[in-house]
């Protein structure tokens, strides 16, 4: 039996989730054969995957999206590196009902990735999502070696407001060896830059941006779009349209700047973490996360197990907090039940609170129904 769940975010990780489901089976099954290899969809967890699955957590120093430093981790295996932008970026970093959508940064993003690539990264995964910025890339590109520059020839401030004021940028110092790298965009999310479905429109309120925010931001990170087209041709206008480009607030725009390739966070996470061997060793799939909701199936975690799973011809099953698709819709997913904690304890707060226990005794319950 493979479990292979992404977190119950604000409750459990992934790696927890695994832990409790397979206390629950093995407290019915004792002699139950279990593999665990929790997942991540290129979002906040991401690294915590990896290095579940072997890879070595590696910690540094960076520049928080407010500017305060940070200690942030990526993880590395071999040449391969796995960097999480939320790690350095991510709402995470914030303070407690703390905001800053016009001026927060991706700076630190780009020194985990320079990080990386000092370790001897050859391959990059760079999972977006989770993100406290709305910046366009611009502090990543900046720590990695581009100039974004005012009329008076200084540089721009931090964040996506203040690039109403760019009159000029210059790549020519960004970091030569991204040239040399295979650097993926990882990301559930495929909204372009700008726009109405763009990352200001969509993303912004919840990194707390008001409605003239996200005017002011949507405006600013267009502008963004036009300048570098002057500094590097059509290809800046083009990456802003294409999918992926507006992840994270826009920084997978500027990953595809510095030629990253964008793919589907879990497809990718999947290759990465070594899923095909672990599934072919299973008899019957755990998936699962926090909500079950129409979000899941538009790329997130347990929709990509579930894929692969099918096509392998292997059952699978989930666990998750909340219950919001239809058994039909969970047929289509190629999930062939769920099993939600508020089937054993309709308390959502408990839920939330005590989803580790009664994670264990759903565990149970699919122990009684699908092993004994």
């Amino acid at each position: 039996m493979l479990i292979a769940a992404d977190k119950f975010k604000g409750s459990l990780t992934a790696v927890q989730v695994a832990q409790r489901v397979t206390a629950g089976l093995r407290r019915v099954v004792p002699e139950a054969e279990v593999e665990a290899l929790p997942v991540a969809d290129g979002g906040d967890g991401t690294v915590d995957a990896a290095v579940a699955a072997g890879f070595e957590r590696r910690e540094v120093r960076v520049t928080g999206p407010l500017g305060e430093p940070v200690t942030a981790a990526y993880a590395l295996r071999g040449d391969t590196a796995v960097v999480e932008m939320a790690e350095a970026s991510g709402l995470q970093r914030l303070p407690a009902g703390v905001f800053a959508p016009l001026t927060a940064t991706t700076y630190g993003s780009g020194e985990l990735l320079r990080a990386a690539l000092d370790a001897g990264a050859r391959t990059i995964v760079f999972g977006v999502g989770g993100s406290a910025t709305t910046d366009g890339g611009s502090g990543m590109l900046a720590a990695l070696g581009a100039r974004f520059l005012d009329a008076d020839g200084e540089p721009v401030g931090p964040g996506g407001g203040a690039l109403s004021a760019l009159a000029a940028a210059d790549l020519s110092g960004l970091d030569p060896r991204l040239a040399e790298i295979e650097f993926v965009l990882a990301s559930d999310v495929d909204n372009p830059l700008t726009g109405p479905k763009g990352a200001p429109a969509v993303y912004g309120p919840q990194k707390g941006a008001t409605p003239d925010d996200v005017a002011a931001l949507d405006v600013a990170l267009g502008h963004f779009a036009q300048v570098l087209e002057q500094a590097i041709g059509p290809r800046a206008a083009e990456y802003a349209t294409s999918p992926g480009a507006g992840a994270a607030g826009g920084i997978g725009y500027g990953a595809l700047i510095v030629g990253a390739g964008f793919r589907p966070g879990i497809e990718v996470m999947l290759d990465v973490l070594g899923f095909a061997p672990a599934l072919e060793r299973a008899t019957l799939v755990i998936t699962g996360e926090g909500s079950l909701d129409e979000q899941t199936l538009h790329g997130k975690a347990p929709a990509g197990v579930a894929a692969a799973a099918r096509a392998a011809g292997k059952e699978v099953i989930a666990v998750c907090g909340r219950l919001a698709l239809s058994p039909e819709t969970l047929h289509r997913a190629g999930i062939r039940r769920a099993y939600p904690l508020t089937e054993a304890e309709p308390d959502v707060q408990r839920c939330i609170a005590e989803a580790g226990p009664i994670l264990e005794s759903v565990a149970e319950r699919i122990a009684r129904d699908l092993l004994t």
